[in-house]
């Protein structure tokens, strides 16, 4: 694959692939947030015998895994292509998620979480590989935000859909469903990605491609440890409503199990179409001659004030305002997804690079995950409250727009040392 001209229309099949990046993401996503639902069902509780630390581990126990794979996951996809590394991981994720339906032992299911999220972090570095290598500079906003609609959307329909399941048969049967539709997509993948898997001297070509950024000028990039500070205080908040955010709203807030699900969906979709509409709004402005850096980097600061708000919503005592600012601090941070992961993972990156660079930063994402599902449950346990866990949400929001504002610029680049860099 090669880069795409910054001025270049996208053909029917690039649209197809990237409608498939967005629905892999879905899917990846809607596996990894059932167990919110789960781990508010109080039988799912008392089965597997949970205090509020256990619900924290099991809800984290994707994301450490998922964090562990990143860097493996991204020097995999710079080398071998995108689309067999990711059906394989596809394949395995789906069959882990199905057979946590059927384990009996807390150990047992911890470990078929964690498999699932070590097979899922292939999405990433997957997907903004071909990002970068076919979607043109005009494109991107759009595209990126297309494809984190894929990921809110999964995330809204998870929590209610697994809610619905859950009340209407039993939790063994939630897994098995969620984990076992998402095979279908293999289909489609298989037949209309490109074979991108090098062979012969097209290995070495590719190997050579991906030395020409060593690693010691990803990691010494300030632009590579931004990205990672930015990726991980946005993760943060994401992570928290992935985990706890149905419990919060049956435990404090007095929701059925349904409810929670249904109003988690409003939270993720609002996020999901801004995210959209964000990243088509910044690409309109950089088509009209706006610069790219600092037009992405005002979207992501908005993003973070306005998600701020989750504040207000901790603070008031009436129902109707605590869902109001539920549903619009989450969305508020859809200013920042799509223009926040174009920035940091396309337009400041080095093609050569991008599947590694994206490996090292969602480290940090799947860490943030791991820390707000482990760190918010402890703090409920020593609070007994979950204003104490969206106090430290806030905190994170501030770190993280400090961090784009000083260390997102250009200059700052992983420097290429070969001019044979594709």
């Amino acid at each position: 694959m090669s880069a795409s001209l910054p001025g270049a229309t996208m053909t029917s099949r690039q649209w197809g692939v990237m409608l498939l990046l967005a629905l892999g993401v879905m899917i990846a996503y809607a596996d990894r947030t059932s167990i919110a639902a789960a781990i508010a069902n109080k039988p799912f509780i008392e089965h597997f015998r949970m205090t509020g630390v256990h619900r924290g581990l099991l809800g984290s126990a994707l994301f450490w895994s998922y964090a562990a794979a990143q860097i493996p996951a991204g020097w995999v996809v710079d080398r071998f292509g995108v689309k067999v590394p990711y059906a394989i991981c596809f394949g395995l994720w789906c069959v882990a998620t199905a057979l946590s339906g059927v384990m009996t032992v807390f150990i047992g299911l911890f470990l078929m979480r964690a498999l699932v999220g070590a097979a899922e972090a292939i999405v990433m570095p997957a997907s903004y590989r071909w990002f970068r290598h076919n979607i043109p500079e005009r494109h991107t906003g759009l595209a990126i935000g297309i494809f984190a609609f894929g990921n809110k959307v999964g995330t809204a329909i998870a929590t209610p859909l697994a809610a619905w399941i859950i009340v209407n048969w039993e939790w063994q049967a939630m897994f098995a469903i969620t984990g076992l539709a998402g095979l279908v997509w293999l289909v489609p993948w298989l037949a209309l990605v490109k074979n991108d898997f090098p062979r012969g001297g097209q290995l070495a070509e590719a190997k050579r491609r991906a030395a020409t950024v060593p690693f010691r000028n990803i990691i010494t990039s300030p632009v590579v440890w931004g990205g990672i500070v930015v990726n991980f205080c946005y993760s943060y908040f994401i992570f928290y409503c992935m985990t706890w955010m149905p419990s919060y709203l049956v435990e404090q807030r007095g929701l059925s199990l349904e409810q929670s699900g249904l109003y988690t969906f409003f939270s993720f979709a609002g996020i999901a179409i801004v995210a959209v509409a964000a990243g088509w709004w910044a690409d309109r402005l950089i088509e009209r001659g706006a610069d790219a850096v600092r037009t992405r980097k005002a979207f992501v600061l908005a993003g973070f004030l306005g998600a701020a708000t989750v504040l207000f919503g901790a603070y008031t005592q009436d129902l109707g305002w605590a869902l109001f600012w539920n549903i619009a601090s989450l969305s508020f941070l859809g200013l920042a997804s799509a223009n926040n992961l174009a920035l940091t993972k396309v337009t400041l990156i080095p093609p050569p690079a991008i599947g590694l660079v994206v490996g090292v930063q969602h480290v940090a994402a799947g860490l943030s995950g791991g820390l707000a599902a482990s760190l918010s449950g402890w703090l409920l346990h020593v609070s007994g409250s979950y204003d104490l866990p969206i106090q430290v949400i806030v905190v994170f929001l501030a770190v993280g727009a400090a961090s784009c504002m000083i260390l997102l610029r250009p200059e700052w680049s992983p420097k290429v040392e070969s001019a044979a860099a594709g």
